[in-house]
């Protein structure tokens, strides 16, 4: 993201419908920023849904009734509720603030885990704060188990069914965004080598389907 926080990454899609998480940093010695954007970007993860979205994804009011509370990953450690995250004024994603980097975050744009449709969830990898909620999301095997808590006291459960390290400047925006009748749900960090200003150049992507 512009003013590049460590391992905070701005979500945004460029032209070609792609969107990467940026600005992710080994230097903790940069300012924090809660939103990024990759340069030249035009469109945002709206354009892969319905019409009649953007007010709720900008003031992140969930599109479903029902919204996760919590995500569980047993085989990797992670144990974290969820916050909202819709989209900012300029159409960037919202991103969990790094203070709170061990929190992670559903996008509002997309479905609930466990509704008909792709659920994204986004955490940080590391931020200045040190090692963040899904720093060892690289470790996560296939077939390893994800469940989610919803508001209404439902435990769902997905079993991972791949991974996928992207470039920054090849995200699978419709892939990981786009429609599907399937309840797939989906999690975000930054992943990869340091460029010359020390931010990760890859995505890690982990798909995961429910159970």
């Amino acid at each position: 993201m512009p003013r590049t926080p460590p391992s905070l990454w701005r979500a945004a899609l460029p032209v070609l419908a792609t969107l990467a998480l940026t600005g992710c940093s080994s230097d903790a010695s940069h300012a924090d920023a809660s939103s990024s954007s990759v340069p030249g970007s035009l469109n945002s993860p709206k354009d892969t849904e319905p019409k009649g979205t953007e007010k709720h994804e900008k003031s992140g009011k969930p599109r479903s009734a029902v919204s996760p509370t919590h995500v569980s990953i047993p085989s990797i450690g992670v144990n974290s509720s969820l916050m909202r995250l819709g989209l900012n004024e300029d159409g960037t994603v919202q991103v969990p603030p790094a203070e709170q980097g061990m929190t992670a975050g559903w996008y509002t744009g997309g479905a609930a885990p466990g509704e008909r449709g792709a659920a994204v969830l986004i955490g940080h990898n590391d931020t200045r704060f040190g090692r963040a909620v899904f720093h060892d999301l690289k470790k996560i095997g296939k077939g390893a188990d994800i469940a989610i808590r919803n508001d209404r006291g439902a435990e769902i459960h997905f079993r991972v069914t791949g991974t996928e390290t992207v470039s920054k400047k090849a995200f699978p925006t419709k892939r990981v965004y786009g429609a599907t009748n399937e309840r797939a749900l989906r999690l975000i960090t930054c992943d990869g080598a340091f460029d010359a200003q020390g931010h990760p150049v890859d995505n890690l992507i982990v798909y995961a389907a429910r159970s």
